[in-house]
């Protein structure tokens, strides 16, 4: 969920904040971790102006990645960032801490729509950081009509042409809406049958891609693919024979959010830079690098208008009626794991 306007090796920056940290008297430092390219790493330095405190920062590639670190205990991250399904397992399994939102003031500032919302119902853990949806880009000289269902991507004229991402939650849950059922479901019956979609669809699919799905369209390699919608913008951007389509069965809203971890060891500092990535002129200058839909609403009055009305970065309500967000699935992992390598080994 990262967009490539720069390339800055996020662990140099880390290892270069420590060093600082490091020189003469010992200052009050924090332990951040996000996701790769995923910061305008001019607010770290900002942060450190203001407050005085050093930020050392690293990253990891997946959800998956940072749950593992947080249910080990291992590490002492005072701020991580998190997705939505993540955030309730790890408030499930008491891997993050409340936040006093007396040292964060400027809650206000978050549009109420972005609060208390399923995974942490009483907004007790989660501060939210960047959202968007998921959908269809597609080369608009490469399919010539109306991209409004997911089944395109399963019409053999598109053989070769077609992109999935190697994601199972993901990939198996486009495959779920397909066939009308929730993302979320628990149906091991409706799971299997999206399996079988999946694997009848796999012969015309040209590829099983990661981050790298941008560049491969950007460079019109395939003709659909699935992306993220802040990514969608990045690549439009790029080129702009490419558009982005939410079908009309629905899609996932997904949300990141910054949580503070129970191995934490600057509380107050970790509350601080929570409270200056919520603030507006912050927020618009990460949102200006990354390129994804910003929760805070006077951040959203600062940008252009054609961002700001754009369907892509800020779908209409009717839209968003019709999107779920995903739920911790730890209860059937098992089953999405085996289906997945089940998936992933057909030929």
């Amino acid at each position: 969920m990262k967009n490539m306007k720069k390339i800055i090796s996020a662990s140099l920056i880390g290892a270069s904040l420590f060093a600082l940290s490091a020189c003469g008297e010992k200052k009050e430092t924090i332990n951040v971790y996000n996701f790769g390219d995923y910061i305008n790493f001019d607010v770290l330095e900002q942060f450190t102006e203001e407050t005085g405190i050093e930020v050392n920062y690293d990253t990891y590639a997946n959800n998956e990645d940072i749950y593992t670190k947080l249910k080990q205990g291992g590490s002492s991250y005072d701020v991580a960032f998190l997705s939505d399904y993540t955030i309730e397992r790890a408030i499930n399994e008491d891997l993050i801490v409340p936040l006093d939102w007396n040292n964060i003031p400027n809650k206000e500032k978050i549009d109420p729509s972005f609060q208390d919302l399923v995974f942490d119902p009483e907004n007790a853990y989660s501060a939210p950081y960047m959202w968007g949806t998921f959908g269809i880009l597609y080369n608009k000289t490469m399919v010539n009509e109306p991209v409004t269902s997911w089944d395109i991507l399963w019409d053999e004229k598109y053989k070769d042409e077609i992109l999935m991402l190697n994601s199972q939650r993901d990939t198996i849950g486009v495959s779920l809406l397909r066939l009308g059922y929730s993302m979320n479901t628990r149906d091991i019956g409706e799971l299997e049958e999206a399996r079988d979609e999946l694997i009848k669809q796999k012969p015309i699919v040209y590829a099983y891609l990661g981050d790298d799905i941008k560049d491969a369209l950007i460079a019109e390699e395939a003709a659909l693919g699935l992306v993220w919608s802040g990514d969608a913008m990045y690549m439009i951007e790029e080129n702009p024979n490419l558009d982005y389509a939410i079908p009309e069965e629905g899609t996932n809203i997904w949300f990141d959010s910054m949580v503070i971890p129970k191995s934490v060891s600057n509380k107050t500092g970790a509350e601080k830079f929570i409270n200056f990535m919520l603030r507006p002129d912050i927020a618009i200058q990460n949102v200006d690098y990354i390129g994804y839909s910003t929760p805070i609403t006077e951040a959203v009055e600062m940008l252009p208008e054609e961002i700001r009305n754009s369907p892509i970065a800020y779908p209409s309500d009717e839209v968003l009626e019709n999107t779920e967000i995903f739920r911790d699935p730890s209860d059937v992992l098992s089953v999405y794991d085996r289906i997945w390598t089940e998936i992933t080994s057909s030929n």
